[in-house]
Order: structure tokens, then C-alpha cells, then sequence
């Protein structure tokens, strides 16, 4: 049965549009390729207690397989995520966001499955939809939004995404439901078209703007984007992320996001802060394994919470998922060469408790 979109409380509506750090969650499997139903729990635990503001899962993070009738893990680690989230009865804010993906009746089935569990959001994918027109995918937009406040994602081509006209993105943002656009195209041009897009709708106030792009994460969370819209000079901030990069260290991407939050409104911006978005960049590149057009992303993550003991190997439903050549030793140079965004000690105290 088809649910009524539930909105956003005040305190999360307030919490989304100040900024947070939503990692996207990973698969643990068994070297079986079977759900580590424990080490999937540890996981949440491990985001939860790091601080991060919310959870991205059934994502790409999660491996799109998942939905694959043989597979059968969508209802699984969406409940799992979910009642993880109510053990820990938190005092703060905190939002569940489902991945949403496939033709319009496969995206709300999934938008319905996901609101019944209590996720507050879905994150829709128009990746492998090439052959809608842009008006049927605002149509498909709608029909989602009607089941669960949408999170927009503007995906790269390179991994199943498409380019999106200016004007798409305006129509987008005027949707009902629509509360907030996670930007990863990685491409600026791209970035700034649903900056302004949004700024220039009727919505501009109601949707909050989050970086996926993992090439620029700092930049985008520091920049204030300045548009003259109806003769008047406006402004929009990047807020927060919903990132695969923010899986790992997480803690510390917490931390990085809550010390960008005190300084972004100042007038001018330290070098340093130019320098570590530059280092978070080189430390992307290791795991998400641009130079093997991202082949290696998945087995990155999976590697690097291998190292610290959250996953027992690199496993995944494709078996053709492999880290790439030398990726290993880029993760380690990076790991090394900048360990202030390591939080290896956080997960060496805690790991046993989570992993209860």
C-alpha cells in the first residue's frame, strides 16, 4: 500500500538546513557473499556514535545489487539501518535516508517500503533512466514525492548518471517534497547550474543543498555562491554532505564539518582550509579510485574499514568488484602521509562494543 508523504519535524527541517555529515552507508558481507548481519549493525553503530548527522543506505555505497530478486537485501539492511537507529534512542537530530532507484513504479515501491520503515527521506537516483525525457523524470519525481520528502541527486555520467538541463533543475526544485539536492556531478559547471536553478525558484528558502562531489568537498562546504536573481543579489551555501567518502573516518569528517559550520560565514578563510580540502580531495582519489574511471570505489571503502577491523574482508555481490591495481598502497601512502583524517584510535576503543 502506497503511503502519504509524512514532512519533516521543525527540529529536523532546522538540523538538515544547517548541515549534516550523512555517510553512505556500506554492505558487510561474508566471505560467502552472504549479509554480515552483525558487522552491518556495527557499522550504524559506528556512524552513530562518530556523530553523523544521518545515514545514507541502499545507495550506491550499498551496492545497487541489493534489489536484485536473487539477492534479495533492500528490505534487510534498510530494517537493520533503521532499528539500529531506534536502539540508540538519540537526542538529537538524526535523518535515515533511503536510496531510491529504478523506473517510476519501482521507485515508489521503493519510496513506500522505505517510509515504512521511518525513513525520513529518499534519495532519488535518475541513474539508468536514459531513456525518459526530462519532463518524464520530474513526472517520476512527483510521483515519489508524494510518498516520502525527496533528497534530489545530481549523478555523475560516469557512473550511470546523466547531464540535466538548467531549466530541469528549476522544475525540480518548484516540486512539492522536494527538500533537498545532493550535488555530484563533478563537474563545477554542472554544480553551479542547480546552485542557481534552485536559487531562481519559488522554493529557494524550503531546499537545503548538499555535496556528493567528492573532488571538492571542502570547497563546496566553504563557498558561498552569489547569484543576482530578479535584479537582487542572492546567496546559497552547500550546508552539509552526503558522501561514500564520509563511510570512512567518519568521525572525523563529523569534526571537519562542525569546525567548516563556525567559520564558513567568516569574511575570509584561512590557507589552511584550502590546503585540507585539498588533502581530503588526494584522499578521495585513494579510495574512490578515479584513476580506474572509480572501478575500485566500493572495494576502497571496503579496504579501508577492513584496516580498522569493521569489515572482515573486501567482499562484494560482484564478484568483479576488485580493488584496482596499486590502490592498496595509495590508501596506505594517504593514510599515512595525513593522519589527522584517520580516526583509527575512535574505532580501536569502540570496535568490540559495537560489534556486540
Amino acid at each position: 500500500m502506497t503511503l502519504t508523504r509524512k514532512p519533516l519535524t521543525s527540529e529536523l527541517f532546522a538540523a538538515l538546513h544547517d548541515g549534516l555529515a550523512i555517510p553512505a552507508h556500506p554492505l558487510a558481507l561474508t566471505k560467502e557473499r552472504k549479509l554480515d548481519e552483525r558487522r552491518q549493525r556495527a557499522l550504524t553503530r559506528y556512524y552513530l556514535a562518530s556523530g553523523a548527522g544521518g545515514i545514507a543506505v541502499a545507495v550506491h555505497s550499498t551496492q545497487f545489487e541489493i534489489r536484485n530478486p536473487e539477492v534479495g537485501l533492500l528490505e534487510p539492511v534498510l530494517r537493520l539501518a533503521a532499528e539500529e537507529v531506534e536502539l540508540a534512542q538519540l537526542d538529537r537530530s538524526f535523518m535515515k535516508v533511503a536510496g531510491i532507484c529504478g523506473g517510476t513504479e519501482q521507485a515508489v515501491l521503493e519510496a513506500s517500503l522505505a517510509a515504512s520503515f521511518g525513513y525520513e527521506a529518499g534519495l532519488l537516483s535518475m541513474g539508468g533512466l536514459q531513456a525518459l525525457s526530462e519532463e518524464e523524470l520530474l513526472e517520476r519525481t512527483r510521483r515519489v514525492a508524494d510518498v516520502i520528502p525527496v533528497f534530489g541527486f545530481y549523478l555523475q555520467p560516469s557512473v550511470g548518471g546523466r547531464i540535466l538541463s538548467f531549466d530541469f533543475w528549476k522544475a525540480f526544485a518548484e516540486i512539492e517534497g522536494v527538500i533537498a539536492i545532493k550535488m555530484a556531478p563533478f563537474n563545477r559547471y554542472q554544480t553551479l547550474d542547480v546552485v542557481r536553478a534552485v536559487l531562481e525558484s519559488s522554493r529557494s528558502e524550503e531546499i537545503a543543498l548538499y555535496t556528493g562531489n567528492d573532488d571538492n568537498i571542502v570547497s563546496d562546504l566553504l563557498t558561498s555562491f552569489r547569484f543576482r536573481v530578479n535584479g537582487k543579489l542572492v546567496e546559497k551555501k552547500i550546508v552539509g554532505g552526503l558522501l561514500g567518502h564520509w563511510a570512512v573516518w567518519t568521525s572525523k569528517a563529523v569534526q571537519l564539518l562542525n569546525e567548516v559550520k563556525m567559520i564558513r560565514n567568516e569574511p575570509s578563510l584561512a590557507s589552511n582550509w584550502l590546503t585540507l580540502g585539498a588533502e581530503v580531495t588526494d584522499s578521495n582519489a585513494a579510495i574512490f579510485d578515479p584513476a580506474h574511471h572509480f572501478h575500485g570505489c566500493i572495494p576502497g571503502i571496503h579496504e579501508v574499514l577492513r584496516q580498522q577491523g569493521l569489515l572482515e574482508g573486501l567482499w562484494c555481490l560482484n564478484p568483479d568488484e576488485q580493488l584496482s591495481p596499486g590502490q592498496v598502497e595509495e590508501i596506505n601512502r594517504v593514510r599515512r602521509d595525513y593522519p589527522h583524517l584517520v580516526d583509527d584510535e575512535f574505532v580501536t576503543a569502540h570496535l568490540e562494543e559495537w560489534l556486540q
